[in-house]
């Protein structure tokens, strides 16, 4: 699914009488709102649907795929994902 896609989705969805640039709007303030929680808080939950939280990656060793000399990842950060036991039953 795409943004468009999510957009039409919810824009299409029962009880919502939004145009589509309203709809747009709100999408990507929701996402904003995820955003700004998992960088202050480290996580963002939401029930019945999962757990985005900052988790930290160690250093590893990879290869340059054109030479294919070894090399040094650098540690970093990203986030994860753990579905809600209720996502994971509709699966």
């Amino acid at each position: 699914m795409t943004k468009a896609d999510l957009i039409e989705e919810v824009r299409n969805a029962k009880g919502v009488d939004l145009t589509k640039k309203e709809t747009e709007a709100v999408v990507s303030a929701v996402f904003e709102a995820i955003r700004g929680a998992i960088k202050k808080d480290k996580r963002f939950s939401f029930p019945g649907f999962g757990t985005f939280s900052v988790r930290q990656r160690k250093p590893r060793k990879g290869r340059n795929p054109r030479t294919g000399a070894q090399i040094t990842i650098k540690a970093s950060k990203t986030v994860g994902f753990k579905p809600a036991p209720k996502l994971k039953s509709v699966l």
